[in-house]
């Protein structure tokens, strides 16, 4: 099977790969069971000159890395820009921190001395998604090379280039070869791979299918598991909100990397009494984006990674238009080229619709409309995702007694949910389960291990 890097923005190929062969896989797995030993045996501040190595070649190489990204899968050169920025910030962040998080945890019990010593739990298998194909897997690995873990990573198979790219930039930061790999092989075989003894742990970031798959085949072989599934995520609007702000930073949060984000808000749950006033700065802030060729610097919305992709979220749009949705703004894949699709909002979504209940990922958002707090937070909850949510309201702590009652893991209070790694990232009921970021997600993949002496 061909592992193809294809330009959404014109459907051309640019490389193909052939997936490995049993043979091939075996060898490079061989090659990280030799090392792993090694790196756990690795001072910490060692550890950490190689992350800092690594931020130090992707911000001198930004516009390399972000251009790859962009060709890639289509996002935005400007955003494509922040995203290595970002996995910069993320090495820099755990090199300086992990030692203090690391440090053995002195507790007093009946011992003459007892601690807690986070140690490292071995190989950890990385499956990790296209939208964002550098930062999601640099989040992964940073903690976990910090940890004294290795890596194998499974890229999602539309961007071979980027996951051959984060090997390369490991390498050449100093870090020894088999401690983190890039495998160039399927779905199917990582499937098998995660019942290898030399894999120890996984992290999946993906469908909430491919969630459940990873985590039954992680349970049957009794491996630790952290899962960052889809997101339907809530963007509630009270009465007393600012429309304005609320409006441009609905846009924002809906159409950021032209709507493929798990974090993105997808559904706009309005009080009726702001609804219409609402919707009309929301959709003449979202006409007003610039569409187009993603290399250009005013290009807002680029195209869709994939061709599938952008059917399957027109089927949603058209199931939604047929049971009775209205379509404020867009609603029609733009003819020509690539992959694009404008930006959409549905208003008039009911349950029954295939987009009331599943997650839209791609540049289409739905108005759910309710009669007072009470009801935003029964629609807010009335999905079976848990990431993010926002609230928007002029009174801030009405805004936070609210937010922490909706069933999320993110819960954000006039902004968008985003990921920051000085705070915990992840999910609950069918969007996941574990944490990334933070000392949290650093400690997801070591033993606490409880040392007691006399």
């Amino acid at each position: 099977m061909a592992l193809e890097s294809i330009n959404p923005t014109n459907g051309e190929t640019l490389k193909e790969y052939s997936s490995w062969t049993a043979e091939e896989l075996e060898t490079v797995m061989a090659e990280v069971a030799g090392a792993v030993v090694a790196w756990q045996e690795q001072a910490i501040d060692a550890r950490a000159r190689v992350l800092r190595q690594a931020a130090v070649i992707l911000r001198g190489d930004v516009s390399t890395y972000a251009s790859l990204i962009t060709h890639e899968m289509g996002k935005p050169i400007r955003e494509a820009r922040a995203e290595v920025e970002k996995c910069a910030l993320g090495c820099d962040f755990y090199a300086e921190h992990a030692a203090a998080w690391l440090r053995d945890e002195i507790v007093e019990s009946d011992a003459a001395r007892s601690l807690i010593a986070y140690q490292p739990l071995g190989t950890l298998l990385a499956v990790m998604p296209w939208n964002y194909p550098l930062w999601q897997a640099f989040r992964a690995a940073a903690p976990a090379l910090m940890a004294g873990n290795t890596v194998v990573l499974k890229h999602a198979s539309n961007v071979p280039q980027c996951a051959l790219a984060i090997e390369a930039i490991l390498e050449k930061a100093g870090l020894r070869r088999g401690v983190f790999r890039t495998l160039m092989i399927t779905a199917d075989q990582a499937q098998r791979l995660i019942a290898d003894d030399r894999i120890h742990a996984v992290t999946l970031t993906g469908s909430e299918t491919a969630g459940r798959k990873v985590a039954a085949a992680a349970g049957a072989a009794l491996k630790k598991t952290v899962l960052e599934l889809g997101g339907s995520d809530p963007f509630v609007v009270l009465a007393d909100a600012d429309l304005d702000q609320a409006a441009s930073g609905g846009v924002a949060a809906r159409f950021q990397n032209t709507g493929q984000s798990c974090i993105a808000a997808k559904r706009f749950i309005l009080i009726d009494d702001i609804a219409d006033d609402y919707i009309e700065r929301f959709a003449a802030t979202a006409k007003a984006l610039k569409v187009g060729d993603p290399m250009r610097e005013d290009t807002q919305i680029g195209p869709m990674a994939r061709e599938d992709l952008r059917t399957q979220l027109h089927e949603q749009v058209r199931d939604a238009v047929a049971k009775g949705a209205r379509v404020v703004t867009g609603g029609e894949p733009t003819s020509g080229t690539g992959f694009f699709y404008p930006p959409t909002i549905l208003d008039g979504v009911q349950p029954g619709m295939r987009a009331y209940s599943e997650e839209l990922f791609g540049p289409a958002a739905i108005v759910l409309r309710a009669r007072d707090e009470n009801h935003a937070l029964e629609l807010a909850n009335d999905t079976r995702y848990g990431l993010g949510a926002t609230v928007c309201t002029r009174d801030a702590k009405r805004g936070e007694a609210l937010v922490r009652r909706i069933q999320s893991g993110l819960g954000f209070v006039n902004g968008m949910v985003k990921s920051d790694p000085r705070l915990p990232f992840g999910g609950v009921k069918c969007s996941g389960y574990g944490r990334e970021l933070a000392a949290h997600g650093l400690r997801e993949f070591v033993s606490a291990k409880t040392v007691w002496v006399r």
